[in-house]
């Protein structure tokens, strides 16, 4: 015995072809109710008329209409005039589902992610472009770790003369052709623009975060909590994951190197860059590290299933938990024999 179902009726019919039972809809062929009823049975669900059947007939297999093991019967299909509204009903679906497709976070929060490492990347080599170039000029300027201003002042400057007051240095007695000078200034400008634009993809990306994973935002920043979601392939999957998965997402190659060779597994993955691991001492790293991606993986279901998000009380409590195994861990354990 099977039931059989479309989105406008449903039927009973036992292995003859007999219909048993039957119910249709008798609402009006209101696109929002059709659509509703073509959204109830893409997701697997059951109309009314089949959830009713299937109470008086509850040893009946539910079927949809177009299952190949239905047998041939006179089911009630709809009539000329509700195909043409389950037609136009099927398009607004097929309409909505690309308008929701558009509106997902997690894709967004992939596309503006990888854009920023493409950007990243792009970035860093003209940074360092820049830098050896206006060394070849300026060779006593010193840098250090604050390239950043680099870029402004050499596209503000005038000439090599200009660029060499501003970072105090003494001028060399060759400099650049009025020409190589403009290019070099171009090229500043090019980069410090980059920079900006680079700023401007991760002020989005922390926006984007901090509303679709507050709870993770707060306790390992918006960045970080956007990378270990694109990684996952969405918040939903990061939330199912399990705290070791977590911990190693962005590791895969080297725990799949320990897999293939025996090689030792990864303690971390991307949540290395929270600096509650990297400014660890290297022995305690691997219990910080578990100990983060617990309660990361606690945070990604509090968001992803609608609890509460947490607020900064929940963080200190976190950071005291790794004060504490810090200082039991002060030093490295001796290795045995």
């Amino acid at each position: 015995m099977w039931l059989w179902y479309d989105w406008q009726a449903a039927a009973v019919v036992n292995s003859d072809g007999s219909i048993l039972d039957q119910d249709n809809w008798d609402g009006f062929y209101d696109q929002r109710l059709v659509v509703e009823r073509l959204e109830c049975i893409a997701q697997g669900g059951l109309t009314p008329e089949a959830r009713l059947l299937l109470e008086r007939f509850p040893e009946a297999k539910a079927l949809v209409h177009g299952e190949p093991e239905l047998p041939d019967a006179d089911y009630p299909l709809p009539s000329n005039e509700a195909q043409q509204a389950a037609d136009k009903a099927a398009l607004a679906l097929a309409n909505l589902g690309v308008a929701q497709a558009a509106g997902d976070p997690d894709k967004r929060l992939e596309h503006l992610l990888r854009a920023s490492d493409e950007m990243r990347s792009t970035y860093l080599t003209m940074e360092s472009r820049l830098v050896e170039w206006v060394g070849l000029f300026l060779p006593e300027a010193r840098f250090g770790r604050d390239r950043t201003s680099l870029a402004k002042q050499v596209g503000e400057a005038d000439s090599l003369e200009t660029l060499s007051k501003k970072l105090e240095v003494s001028l060399p007695p060759v400099g650049p052709s009025k020409s190589e000078w403009k290019s070099l200034r171009e090229w500043g400008e090019s980069t410090a623009t980059f920079r900006g634009k680079l700023d401007r993809l991760e002020n989005a990306i922390r926006e984007l975060a901090e509303q679709h994973l507050p709870s993770l935002s707060i306790m390992l920043g918006p960045i970080l909590s956007a990378r270990l979601c694109v990684e996952a392939h969405g918040r939903m999957r990061l939330a199912r994951l399990p705290a070791g998965t977590v911990q190693v997402l962005g590791a895969e190659k080297a725990f799949f190197n320990h897999l293939k060779t025996g090689a030792p597994p990864p303690k971390h993955g991307h949540i290395f860059m929270h600096p509650w691991i990297s400014r660890s001492p290297r022995w305690v790293r691997g219990k910080i590290a578990r100990t983060i991606a617990a309660k990361a993986s606690i945070a990604a279901k509090v968001d992803a299933f609608g609890g509460e998000p947490w607020g900064q009380e929940a963080v200190d409590e976190i950071e005291k938990r790794i004060e504490s195994i810090r200082a039991a861990n002060s030093k490295p354990s001796p290795r045995r024999g």
